[in-house]
């Protein structure tokens, strides 16, 4: 687990899951590299309160240092909490606990490799209910899997699994031993091979196949006398003399027919005492085999020289073969049998009593046969032998009662009659299901049989004789004897191996649930005999044990496995056996052939076997094209790939900027399945046969410049004419490389003096990491450019292809532009090769020597280097005929920068941004494009990218935004990239607006990121276009990260250990705070102000909204220690208080708006908030600011009027005239009051009128034609009628201002008493005194008689309800007493902001059950609907240019009428945890409260990490659909969200 005391430069990679335990890696398949020392750590990072935290741990079965691995021992893991991804140092060991702000963190030391696997158990979350629910019960996720690459290496030299360079050979071709081997083995080394695949190297069996073993345990005494201590020293002289590792395959899922333990161990096959359904297959076969033989005495042709004697012998298959067999008895219940025995069941009286047979008598024939069917078959889904399947008797007897009554003699015959026609109907499917199975079994005989006789590439066995029967046996048939005795006969008929087209890689061919031996489906082997492991060892404990030592002793001397038949092989025997073998030899390569036909089929095996790569062939391309597609696969990522991980391998701490990571952290990225590609197998036809001869040398150039590992065959290079039959070819290997020294260059006798050379710079490129690769196909041609990803050197191959009727080759190459590149020419080489028919019958000839066809490799000359300033361009002579390559070395000189270039653009950013305040980062990072225009007078806005549109953001994160997914997914193809190709504005116009601004006196401090930015953009512009996206990313990446580390640092150190969202959600105050020339919160200076939201509400009066700013301030500044700004935004609305208000629109304070009721309430709220959460914030009470109006005194002035800001009050008495002014009551007309202050408004909605209904503390206001609460959408469109009637006007007393108020008056009536505030209470309207503790009692006491809308209706008397217009039940009504009285009854999202400021208004019961209506009816993903969904107003929608005769729609009049707000989600967070809080006791349930929380939280988490404007929208429409009219990014939205995880710190305290 994790460690403070981490050694230097540790290496991690960071593993998400998310909140159901799943890897947060695309395609799910996690590769990692080789072990390291010291070990590298996988970090498994989720989330505080994910809901696997849930009495939650994570089981992962990798071994601690020092320990075997053991696939099935799972060590369990609790957490490490830890900082966010970059701030690794500060971690603690902790339990799972509830933890809004921090990620947990489980660290996992790799020391091996292997296939390891992970899950996590935990209790689920339960569904949210406001009464008692049973728990759930523990549960688990499914296993996950991830593959430790092997650390091979050779005399001291590592070699990555890429860089193998592998040849295969034919064991028991190579010689004898070890004259011929050592030979063959030096030549093979001479050619700079790494790695040596030996098929099986033991003892062979009859058919003389090297995968039909004899015997596991024994060395093929033929090849090596002295057996293992032969292949202990060929080994070692392999690695030490030749540097070559030996591989090998592993046949795990067959053994020759003639092994002789099978006949001690019979019941390791599939025998008929072990798999007794295979006995219709044996049957079958004996009978085809039999009819072979008698064909002539049918007077059938026993050789097939045409379809018509094909035909004629399969006609006479039915009668003389099938018809004989009666496999039809296999599928049908016995009616005779069965039939009896029903009807002596219903004689005896004996019936089975719980079958349910009433009314039987009046069912039809069809009903009577499925209830036998459903209620009495048995052996439906077996095959274990003839008439297996019957019916119960006393099941149907039970019908025959039900039809006849009971039992009786003279009914006996009846009774009969009708269970016989009963039965034989029951049996009609079955006997389609055989007619089904005979159709196919005709037609697979027919097909093998067409291919052994007739097919031109078939064998054309010739006649049908005991030497080649008529087919292959599909069961080897033991011999009788002493051993075999001893065993049941049915026990020595053992089923044969081999494949199934488009089989089922998870399904046993020979299983109880499989019929394809007995449809005749499997190609087999005749001389291998199938294993039969089962489902545990203890099922078959001899062969367990004896595949068990194979396999050790495999490992023991070989550093590679190839998986013969891995996909056929069961599954749980390939991990068991690769366990054993990884235990002998924990650095195992693992290599296989996958013909699962399903490419997740084929992601399952790599990841359960921790398979190193799959085998590929090249030589399966039919064409130029094809192969062009193969190589482009195996080749790595395009040249000028983004790096995937961060920019440095150090980065700073957000707290201490002097306190170096010594952590470099690798984000777990999407891996393709690692490739073996072959240029030729031991499967494959060469290409003298398949291709043209001379492709040999193209094909095999082609091949190795590929980014994975490599492999050749015995005879490639020598040009052999065809391809080895493996089992039957008698002659030796030959080849002249291994005779004599091997140099790089033209000769004779093949290839391999080339190949010496492929394989060194495919070796080389694969251990240094060249991974990056261009391929470009053209005509008969294919070039191939590899470098590697930093130096930037690379190699550049152009190869023609050979292919049939290419001839000289038809047209020429074009010349080859290498933008910035050196080239020097390695070599160039054509191969002629003699393919005459005397020449292969020469080769044919020697009976001794597989040979190679005549042939020799000859230099070529011609090729033109023309070298510029700019590129070098590549011109092919005219003689570059098919069968030739050229091979040149690359370099860039621009990308050799003194620092390396890659190092240089990604350091120095931390200095570079470390002067930077809040508000730069505002203008670095941010500035949509109203704020643009506003700081540049209109001359520039936001980039606009050709073929991509305009960015969101002029700032860095604008940038960000369009290249994170660009980077993440390689998106080479963007429209950003062509851009970056064509030229260099993208880099003028980031540091231009930078020099610009750092101009002025407010952003001199953006000198030192601008001169960053241009130094680092001025090497990039010396680079070859094509490289140009790769390091503008790296720039604008390693630019905003250290942008916004930097904005951390100055940030709050809840934000700084915060976990991500936390952070973005931190990150939207900077997004919104910033200078503005049209805008500010002062009349005569700039002061950086807070936007709505972006880009709609940037600028001039549509910025800072008195509503919007006191909602957002608690999160975006309190939360984040933002209080210098909070203060200031709260001195500048204070100064503005007219009325006992503080305006709408600010206006800079120049045309203040007062028409809002609740903005000055959450004003008051923001004041008791600063004073609770900023250092020393109750001295607020006692500044001063100075009044733009008269305190007490509605007359209205200019700003630059000699009474404006003539007088000060404090911020105690800014409260106390807020609280008086509306105690007396308050009615005015909005100053300005018109057409030019509102087009919008009728006359009567200028006027504002406000009281207070002393019998119960409430405040009531408003009228039907104004809407002075948040939900403030007046109706705008004439077509439809509705201008000027308010969509919500919420008139009355609107729930939020109501608690709001009590909020309020708790406070100061809490602080007189503490002497903190010296105000004690208000006059009315009638000169009377209330204290403001008595205001908040009369609140308190007639709260929920006025508001609560009680579960049922024989409650309502006892609380202010009109039964008659209730439409939901057990929620807290919207409204009291306003001009529509059914409004007040509307399930809205308002409440929960009363139950956040004033809990103690609120019964926890009512409160939960409330919370609990509105999460069902109301949470949306990420917003909360405005109205219930069950309300006739209801339209979630919002479309602001549809105009429309809609009253309700036109004109976007239902703003707040259904659609889903994302701020009021935070307050309902807030009042969810809160009352959940109240009723938890233990841990646990606390953590389960936490816990709903995380869930409600995905939406949001979502939304803010997909969107480009790194924030959280306005609304949405309906179930979180995208609103086109909505703000992208809004401050309360994020700010309300803050504000929650601030309260989860706290109660987390608690």
């Amino acid at each position: 687990m994790g460690s403070n005391n981490l050694p230097a430069s540790q290496e991690v990679y960071y593993l998400s899951l998310n909140d159901a335990g799943h890897p947060d890696v695309p395609g799910g398949y996690i590769y990692l590299p080789p072990p390291t020392n010291p070990a590298y750590i996988v970090r498994f990072a989720i989330e505080g309160t994910s809901s696997i935290c849930r009495e939650g741990s994570l089981w992962v079965n990798v071994p601690k240092k020092g320990q075997r691995a053991d696939r099935h021992a799972f060590h369990e893991y609790k957490s490490v909490t830890s900082p966010p991804i970059d701030r690794p140092l500060l971690m603690v060991i902790i339990r799972l606990h509830p933890d809004f702000n921090q990620t947990l963190t489980i660290d996992v030391s790799i020391h091996l490799a292997g296939a390891f696997a992970f899950y996590t158990t935990y209790t689920p979350l339960p569904d949210f209910t406001s009464v008692e629910a049973a728990p759930p019960k523990p549960t688990r996720t499914e296993t996950f899997y991830f593959d430790v690459s092997p650390k091979l290496t050779v005399n001291g030299t590592v070699l990555p699994i890429d860089s193998l360079s592998i040849f295969s050979v034919i064991s028991k071709l190579m010689g004898e031993y070890p004259r011929d081997w050592e030979r063959h083995l030096q030549g093979i080394g001479q050619r700079e091979y790494n790695m040596v695949h030996f098929t099986p190297l033991m003892q062979r069996g009859s058919s003389n196949s090297p995968y039909s073993m004899y015997d596991q345990l024994a060395f093929d005494p033929a090849c090596f006398p002295n057996g293992e201590a032969d292949v202990s020293t060929m080994i070692k002289s392999m690695e030490k003399n030749h540097g070559l590792l030996g591989l090998t395959d592993v046949v795990w899922n067959h053994t020759a027919n003639n092994s002789k333990w099978l006949e001690k161990h019979p019941e390791a096959g599939y025998n008929l005492e072990t798999a007794p359904w295979l006995e219709a297959a044996l049957e079958l076969d004996n009978a085809l085999l039999q009819y072979g033989t008698d064909l002539a005495k049918y007077g059938l042709p026993t050789e097939l020289k045409s379809a018509d004697d094909l035909q004629r012998v399969m006609d006479g298959m039915k009668p003389h073969c099938l018809d004989l067999v009666n496999i039809w008895e296999f599928y049908v219940v016995k009616v005779t049998r069965d039939a009896q025995a029903a009807v002596d069941a219903w004689m005896s009286g004996i019936t089975c009593a719980d079958s349910q047979v009433e009314g039987a008598k009046d069912w039809s024939l069809s009903q009577k046969v499925e209830f036998l069917r459903e209620k009495s078959l048995t052996g439906a889904d077996e095959f274990a032998g003839r008439f297996h399947r019957r019916i119960d008797p006393y099941i149907a007897a039970a019908l025959l009662t039900s039809v006849y009554g009971h039992g009786e003699t003279a009914h006996q015959q009846t009774a009969l009659d009708a269970i016989t026609q009963w039965l034989n109907a029951f049996n009609v499917p079955f006997y389609r299901e055989y007619d089904a199975d005979v159709a196919v079994i005709k037609q697979q005989v027919t097909d093998r049989v067409r291919y052994l006789r007739l097919d031109d590439d078939g064998p054309k066995l010739g006649p049908i004789n005991k030497e080649h029967a008529f087919i292959e046996s599909y069961f080897t048939r033991l011999p009788h004897n002493e051993i075999t005795k001893k065993h049941s006969p049915r026990a020595l008929f053992l089923v044969n191996n081999g494949w199934v087209w488009a089989a089922d890689a998870m399904k046993d061919n020979a299983g109880s649930s499989s019929r394809t031996y007995l449809r005749r489906e499997v190609i087999v082997w005749g001389d291998c005999v199938k294993l039969r492991y089962g489902r545990q060892s203890s099922d078959n404990p001899y062969l367990w044990d004896f595949m068990t030592r194979y396999t050790r002793l495999m490992a023991k001397y070989f550093a590679g496995f190839r998986i013969d038949n891995c996909h056929s092989t069961p599954l749980h025997v390939a991990e068991y056996l690769l366990d054993q073998a990884r235990e002998v030899r924990p650095d195992l390569a693992v290599f296989a052939e996958l013909f699962t036909g399903d490419e997740k089929m084929d992601y399952v095996f790599v990841k359960r076997l921790g398979l190193s790569a799959l085998i590929r062939e090249a030589m399966q391309a039919w064409s130029t094209e094809e192969v062009s597609r193969l190589v482009h696969m195996h080749s790595g990522r395009p040249i000028g790939s983004f790096e995937v991980d961060k920019p440095s391998t150090t980065a700073r701490g957000f707290v201490d900027s002097d306190v170096e990571s010594t952590e470099t952290i690798h984000t777990i990225r999407q891996s393709p399945v690692h490739a073996l590609f072959m240029d030729c197998t031991h499967d494959n036809e060469v290409p003298a046969q398949k291709r043209d001869a001379r492709d040999t040398l193209p094909n095999a150039a082609l091949v190795n410049m590929c980014a994975c590992a490599t492999g050749s065959v015995m005879g490639y290079d020598e040009i052999y004419p065809r391809l080895i039959n493996l089992v039957s070819e008698p002659r030796l290997y030959h080849s002249s490389f291994s005779d004599h020294e091997v140099k790089v260059g033209p000769g004779r006798g093949g290839i391999g003096r080339i190949k010496k050379l492929l394989n060194h710079i495919h070796t080389f490129m694969g251990r240094h990491g060249y991974d990056e690769t261009f391929i470009h196909h053209e005509g008969e041609y294919i070039t191939v450019h590899r470098m590697h990803p930093k130096t930037r050197r690379g190699y550049f191959t152009v190869a023609h292809t050979a292919f049939p009727g290419y001839g000289e080759g038809h047209g020429s190459l074009s010349p080859v532009h290498l933008s910035g590149t050196i080239a020097k020419l390695i070599g160039s080489w054509k191969l002629d090769v003699d393919v005459s028919d005397s020449a292969k019958q020469a080769v044919f000839d020697d009976k001794a020597f597989l040979r190679g066809l005549p042939s020799s490799v000859s230099d070529l000359s011609g090729i033109s280097l023309q070298a510029t300033d700019d590129e070098t361009v590549l011109s092919m002579p005219p003689h570059f005929p098919p069968g030739s390559i050229a091979i040149f070395e690359t370099s860039i000189p621009s990308a050799e920068h003194s620092e390396g270039l890659d190092r240089f653009v990604t350091t120095g950013a931390t200095e570079a941004f470390s002067d930077s305040s809040l508000v730069d980062l505002n203008f670095i990072l941010y500035r949509s494009e109203p704020e643009e225009r506003d700081a540049s007078n209109g001359k520039d806005g936001v980039y606009t990218i050709p073929g991509h549109g305009p960015l969101v953001y002029a700032g860095l994160q604008g940038w960000w935004s369009c290249l994170r997914d660009v980077v993440r997914y390689n998106q080479l193809g963007h429209a950003i990239c062509n851009h970056l190709r064509e030229g260099p504005w993208a880099m003028d116009y980031i540091v231009g607006r930078l020099d610009r601004m750092a101009n002025s006196k407010e952003y001199s401090s953006l000198l030192k990121p601008a001169s960053w930015l241009s130094s680092r953009f001025d090497a990039i512009k010396k680079l070859p276009n094509f490289l140009r996206p790769r390091y503008f990313a790296l720039v604008i990446q390693t630019a905003y990260d250290a942008a916004w580390a930097r904005g951390m640092n100055l940030l709050s150190n809840d934000v700084q250990n915060g976990q991500g969202f936390v952070q973005s959600l931190a990150m939207v105050s900077v997004q919104m705070t910033g200078f503005m020339q049209s805008a500010s919160l002062e009349p005569f200076r700039s002061v950086p102000s807070m936007a709505a939201g972006l880009p709609h509400f940037t600028s001039s009066w549509a910025r800072c909204w008195g509503r919007d700013i006191f909602i957002s301030l608690r999160g975006l500044y309190l939360a984040t220690g933002r209080y210098a700004d909070a203060h200031t935004h709260i001195m500048a609305f204070a100064s503005v208080l007219k009325h006992g208000m503080i305006p709408n629109l600010l206006s800079d304070g120049k045309l203040p708006r007062y028409n809002s009721r609740d903005s000055i309430w959450f004003f008051c709220q923001t004041i008791q908030d600063y004073a609770k959460m900023a250092p020393n914030g109750l001295g607020l009470l006692q500044e001063k600011v100075k009044r733009r109006f008269l305190p007490y005194d509605d007359t209205y002035f200019d700003f630059d009027d000699p009474r404006a800001y003539s007088e000060e009050s404090t911020i105690e008495d800014i409260i106390q005239e807020t609280l008086q002014r509306h105690a007396a009551g308050l009615s005015f007309r909005e100053a300005n009051a018109g057409p030019k202050l509102d087009m919008q408004m009728k006359d009567e909605g200028f006027n504002i009128d406000i009281k207070v209904d002393w019998n119960t503390g409430i405040i009531f206001g408003g009228n039907q034609f104004n809407c002075g609460t948040w939900m403030d959408k007046m109706g705008e469109s004439e077509k439809a009628g509705s201008k000027g009637f308010p969509s919500t006007p919420r008139d009355g007393a609107p729930v939020e201002i109501t608690g709001l108020l009590a909020s309020t008056l708790s406070w100061v009536a809490e602080l007189h008493e503490q002497g903190h505030f010296k105000y004690s209470g208000v006059k009315t309207d009638a000169g009377d005194f209330v204290s403001f503790k008595d205001w908040a009692v009369r609140l308190h006491d007639h709260f929920e008689r006025c508001y609560y809308v009680p579960t049922t209706q024989s409650e309502d008397s006892s609380y202010d309800v009109n039964s008659s217009i209730v439409n939901r039940r057990g929620i807290y009504k919207d409204l009291y007493r306003s001009g529509k009285e059914y409004e007040d009854y509307q399930l809205r999202p308002n409440f929960p902001i009363a139950m956040t400021v004033a809990p103690w208004l609120f019964t926890p019961g009512k409160a939960l059950g409330a919370l609990e209506m509105a999460d069902k009816h109301l949470r949306g993903p990420t917003g909360m609907a405005t109205l219930d969904p069950s309300d006739l107003n209801y339209r979630p929608y919002y479309i602001n240019s549809e105009d429309s005769h809609d009253f309700s729609t036109s004109k976007g009049r239902n703003y707040h009428q259904g659609p889903e707000w994302v701020w009021p989600t935070g307050f309902f967070l807030r009042a969810l945890l809160m009352f959940d809080l109240m009723r938890k006791s233990t841990k646990a349930e606390k953590t389960e409260a936490f816990q709903q929380i995380t869930r409600r939280l995905e939406g949001c988490k979502v939304a803010s990490r997909e969107s480009p404007w790194a924030g959280l929208p306005e609304l949405t429409q309906k179930d979180g659909e995208v609103c086109g009219d909505s703000s992208p990014t809004q401050a309360w939205s994020a700010g309300t969200l803050l504000d929650m995880f601030y309260d989860a710190r706290e109660f987390a305290k608690e």
